[in-house]
């Protein structure tokens, strides 16, 4: 197949992608709406009226729904969403039913096509502490600036085709003078309550929403890297939750674009480098690159802007572009090697 075209959509970037091959659609989040189209690029329709960051989007083969992290907040990003920013933080889950997305132009909450889960976990650590290297208070827990890469996979340790969960990925502000923000950051939430707990979209949610606490909250260290995980996607050819980043800028770290957690590891409570406590660590499995520091990746250039794996070893991965016209992607067809580690199929 050629690579699929997404067409034009505005000055915001995509942010990932998310198939359903069963039924012939590629979904693709452009920051602030959803786009729906055919395998051959045809617009059938789109979701507008988010005022807040939509990033990396995942599909649930169980259910048909697509699930995206979603921000509101008053930082660098937040202002050039909306100018102002926004007057409350909020980091959100969406759920995308997207069989109702039938036409362009369709409004995420009037329409009610979205749902959503407040995460208040994610909000607690973006108004937390750190530290800075030289031991004075540095704003945000862990580097947290939001939450980005998703994926549905099973918990970290058990088998293909377990219990599937929504893993989703912090943001992380990629300061070079501090060592506590070097970890990347994932919550794991039982997908059955989450799914209990959306509640249509609405802007009462930002000012906070039913709890909902994660089943496990798991640290990688891979360094820092700029804006944490921007997307997370489990391969169950792999059996491994691939993270595709923008590379870090500290000179004692590789600062590779791709790393892979070995899902079948299970988590290993352990002091945890740079900061002051233990935590569960996940496992990194081996690329082809490995830093001083023991973190292994791959050099593979794209991804950042939206991968999803087919679970045969076949993978549809995001190369974006911009001209005069907007925003655009072509999404290319790959296939698993490890030394690759994706190899082109696209004719």
């Amino acid at each position: 197949m050629k690579p699929i075209f997404t067409g034009y959509f505005g000055r915001h970037h995509i942010q990932g992608i998310a198939l359903d091959l069963e039924k012939g659609y590629l979904y693709c989040s452009f920051t602030t709406q959803l786009v729906k189209l055919t395998l051959d690029g045809k617009l059938v329709g789109s979701v507008g009226g988010l005022t807040g960051h939509l990033g990396c989007i995942a599909f649930n083969r169980e259910n048909g729904k697509v699930y995206g992290s979603l921000e509101y907040k008053n930082d660098a990003i937040g202002k050039g969403i909306a100018a102002e920013g926004h007057a409350e933080d909020a980091f959100l889950m969406t759920v995308f039913d997207v069989d109702k997305i039938d036409r362009p132009g369709m409004d995420a909450e009037a329409d009610g096509v979205v749902r959503a889960v407040y995460l208040k976990e994610v909000v607690e650590d973006y108004h937390g502490t750190g530290v800075h290297a030289d031991g004075s208070p540095a704003p945000h827990r862990c580097g947290c600036s939001g939450i980005d890469g998703t994926a549905i996979g099973p918990m970290f340790g058990a088998p293909r085709g377990s219990k599937p969960y929504l893993f989703v990925a912090y943001g992380i502000y990629g300061e070079t003078d501090r060592a506590d923000n070097d970890h990347q950051v994932l919550l794991g939430y039982d997908l059955d309550a989450l799914n209990t707990a959306a509640v249509p979209l609405s802007a009462a949610i930002a000012h906070g929403g039913e709890e909902l606490r994660p089943a496990g909250r798991f640290f990688a260290f891979t360094g820092n890297t700029t804006w944490g995980v921007q997307n997370l996607e489990y391969d169950p050819f792999t059996h491994a939750y691939f993270m595709a980043v923008y590379p870090g800028t500290k000179p004692q770290y590789g600062n590779y674009p791709l790393y892979a957690l070995d899902a079948a590891a299970a988590p290993v409570h352990a002091p945890l480098q740079g900061l002051d406590e233990a935590g569960a660590l996940l496992t990194l499995k081996p690329g082809t690159l490995t830093d001083a520091a023991g973190v292994s990746g791959w050099d593979f250039p794209w991804g950042s802007t939206g991968m999803f794996a087919a679970g045969d070893g076949t993978w549809y991965i995001s190369r974006e572009g911009c001209d005069e016209q907007g925003q655009y992607s072509h999404i290319h067809r790959y296939v698993w090697d490890r030394k690759a580690p994706f190899v082109e199929k696209d004719t």
